[in-house]
């Protein structure tokens, strides 16, 4: 009788749980529908009449004016070849770094771990860097600038030494004791082991790639070829934005064809969309990556 009680109340605690969790996750999903129903509403109408979960009046202006150049659609390939090529070299460099420091076996770790970790306390300035990547490496209007200066994130770097530790030394000692060396036991057993924080680690490298734009605007502002997405978007928004104020300064030019607002709201949409379509892909490995990190190294 007593054990029925204990179900029956854990039954109605899981409702209730459930309930409360999908009113908050539709609440987070109200401020992504105005953007979506700005991003379709004809920009006098939105200016006039305010933002609402339904466009009063469709108008798909802005995405016409977004992605109506070819070079949008070269920088959506300068963002996804630079996403995937950058995030795969991420999460490969850095294992190649995390894995020998979670093993407690490699000479001078402790001044390898403090060389690391200092880089994330101070950098070396914005002047230096660029004499370096421009004048030495030549790195300029390439899409590797996009890449190999932020190809190792040393907290990144860290939580995948933290989990690497977690792994149970028995499995690479067997494997050791088999003749494997150490990088066929991080390829065939703690990679393969660590599917939770590669996924995690590795959107957030995906994230940071896909987000860039300041490096383009150092070092490709003069190759539109190497644009990627973020950088071109912004470059069309500011457009929009200038000839809206000269038009309200008073200088003649025509911005009444210009959707400013709806623009924005466009752009934000045509970003946001692979990364949209791809979290669904990573997301399952997320609940034991939540956990990436907070096991001492």
């Amino acid at each position: 009788m007593h054990s029925k009680k204990i179900k029956k109340r854990i039954s109605w605690i899981d409702i209730v749980s459930c309930v409360i969790v999908t009113i908050f996750a539709l609440l987070c999903l109200i401020p992504f529908l105005y953007i979506i129903s700005a991003s379709l509403s004809d920009e006098n109408f939105l200016v006039r009449e305010g933002y609402r979960i339904i466009p009063g009046k469709l108008s798909l202006q802005a995405y016409s004016i977004v992605l109506g150049g070819e070079q949008i659609w070269s920088s959506y390939r300068v963002s996804i070849v630079v996403t995937l090529l950058g995030t795969f070299l991420s999460l490969f460099f850095s294992s190649l770094i995390a894995y020998p420091l979670s093993t407690k076996r490699l000479k001078y770790e402790a001044m390898i771990n403090f060389y690391v970790y200092f880089t994330m306390l101070f950098s070396g300035g914005l002047v230096p860097t660029y004499i370096l990547i421009s004048r030495y490496l030549k790195m300029t209007n390439t899409i590797w600038v996009l890449i190999i200066p932020t190809l190792i994130i040393p907290w990144n770097m860290f939580l995948l030494r933290n989990f690497y530790a977690s792994i149970p030394a028995s499995l690479a000692e067997s494997a050791r004791i088999d003749g494997a060396n150490d990088f066929t036991i991080l390829i065939k057993i703690i990679l393969p082991c660590s599917k939770p924080a590669l996924a995690t680690v590795g959107l957030f490298y995906a994230l940071g790639y896909w987000n860039e734009w300041f490096k383009a605007m150092l070092y490709n502002s003069g190759e539109k070829a190497t644009w990627p997405l973020q950088y071109l978007i912004m470059q069309i928004i500011r457009k929009a934005e200038t000839i809206t104020n000269m038009a309200a300064q008073g200088v003649n030019v025509s911005a009444s064809n210009m959707p400013s607002n709806t623009m924005k709201m466009a752009t934000a949409i045509c970003t946001i969309g692979p990364i949209v379509l791809a979290y669904p892909f990573v997301q399952r490995y997320f609940t034991g990556g939540i956990m990436v990190g907070s096991v001492k190294g």
